[in-house]
């Protein structure tokens, strides 16, 4: 078994920015000899180790919707595959910042939605020049604020969610 090399998580990454079918992340794993089925990538959804699907529509008269998953379900299996590797159960997976990471990553999707929902009103608003330019900073420092409170968030549940004996204070 060959987990992905943090160069091609970024690739998948990139190449599916918008979303990813549960059948091609199965696929990603199947070519590595990595054993995941699509049975076993629903229960790592429904225990909530993975972010849910989006349904997208497909273009085409009567071609219905599929679910796409973010992106970062990859990273995320490659990681829970490491620490199975490793020794841990699901049990202990889902005792870890895992869980907590998904509901963050659904935060920050959310947030980024209701920033740039504002920011699209800004350009198509009649606001006078002075006071676009106030929003947009006000916009700006919301965002920066916003990735911070995330940092933050993300650092202290690492903390509190981290295995004994593996932190330096007691």
């Amino acid at each position: 078994m060959e987990l992905l090399r943090p160069d091609e998580i970024e690739r998948i990454e990139r190449d599916h920015a918008g979303g990813i079918p549960a059948r091609a992340i199965v696929d990603v794993f199947a070519t590595r000899g990595v054993a995941l089925s699509e049975a076993t990538f629903r229960k790592y959804v429904q225990a909530g180790l993975l972010p849910r699907s989006t349904r997208v529509g497909r273009k085409g008269k009567h071609r219905g919707s599929q679910g796409l998953y973010p992106v970062e379900s990859v990273r995320r299996i490659n990681a829970i595959k490491k620490m199975m590797a490793a020794g841990l159960t699901l049990s202990d997976i889902k005792d870890s910042f895992v869980v907590f990471k998904n509901h963050l990553d659904l935060a920050e999707r959310e947030l980024a939605t209701v920033f740039d929902g504002f920011e699209s009103q800004l350009t198509e608003r009649a606001f006078s020049e002075r006071r676009r330019r106030e929003l947009l900073t006000e916009l700006r420092s919301l965002r920066g604020q916003t990735r911070e409170l995330l940092t933050n968030i993300a650092r202290l549940g690492s903390a509190v969610t981290a295995r004994s004996g593996s932190t330096a204070e007691v």
